[in-house]
């Protein structure tokens, strides 16, 4: 993925197989954002391929893939503030609405049907994550760690089978990470799930395998294991040791962050 002069995803390849968790993982600027634009349909590739269940997915705008059965979060919660939250949810439901355009825009045929059967289903699905009480409630009323689970259940409502995750966990409490880990966990038994975090305790917890990306480049992958135990992945986040840097190294670089290393996660 280019912009201008500027190369933001280099050659980069992952595979997520039905069940998993894949943690995406990297310094600010890496890449991981950007890497999800480009699989929900926001942003088109420069050049390379998406496959979805081993053929190209039908259309690459965000409402085909949407259809298709993915899913995502945003690290905003993209609530609509003037709608309760049970209509939210709803917006979630729309690939699984049968009546079509027409319907929805004269209110014949199956629009009232369909209207009925997103209803239940947004119920369910906030029963599902214990907040069916909040269903009349506009978003902004709500603490936020309540916002943040009414914008998973609307993610989740129209049974994706690849749900993509952008910092779930931001903003949220001890407590609620812990629910957070439970919940993805419970999710992956219906879905596939993508994971980019920078809370690091959540994505060793849940994730089966993990990808790193450093200046839009993939540097690592493998086991939660595997990855802590890679020194390429430490440099990507510390900077080269202040032991390794070269001797003629200005005393501003010899700190333990020379190189290319950048504390934080990734955007």
């Amino acid at each position: 993925m280019r912009f201008g002069g500027l190369t933001a995803l280099d050659d980069v390849g992952l595979r997520v197989g039905a069940g998993s968790v894949v943690g995406l993982i990297g310094p600010n600027g890496a890449g991981k954002t950007t890497l999800f634009n480009v699989l929900s349909g926001v942003l088109r590739p420069t050049a390379g391929a998406i496959t979805w269940k081993g053929a190209p997915p039908p259309g690459r705008r965000t409402h085909h893939l949407a259809r298709a059965g993915i899913a995502r979060t945003f690290q905003g919660l993209h609530l609509f503030p003037l709608m309760p939250v049970i209509a939210n949810v709803m917006v979630g439901a729309d690939r699984l609405a049968r009546g079509g355009p027409f319907s929805l825009i004269t209110g014949l045929g199956r629009h009232h049907r369909d209207e009925r059967e997103l209803r239940a289903r947004a119920l369910a699905a906030l029963e599902r994550f214990g907040i069916a009480e909040y269903a009349a409630r506009l978003p902004g009323t709500l603490p936020y760690g309540v916002q943040k689970q009414v914008a998973l259940a609307r993610a989740c409502v129209g049974a994706p089978e690849l749900l993509l995750l952008d910092e779930p966990a931001g903003g949220l409490s001890g407590a609620q990470m812990d629910e957070l880990a439970a919940r993805i966990r419970d999710l992956s038994r219906d879905m596939a799930v993508v994971l980019v975090e920078h809370h690091m305790d959540l994505v060793m917890e849940v994730c089966d395998h993990i990808v790193v990306l450093d200046f839009g480049r993939v540097i690592s992958t493998g086991t939660p294991a595997q990855v802590q135990a890679d020194p390429a992945v430490t440099r990507a986040y510390l900077g080269t040791p202040a032991d390794e840097a070269p001797i003629d190294a200005p005393d501003g670089d010899r700190d333990g962050t020379h190189g290319t290393g950048r504390k934080g996660a990734a955007r």
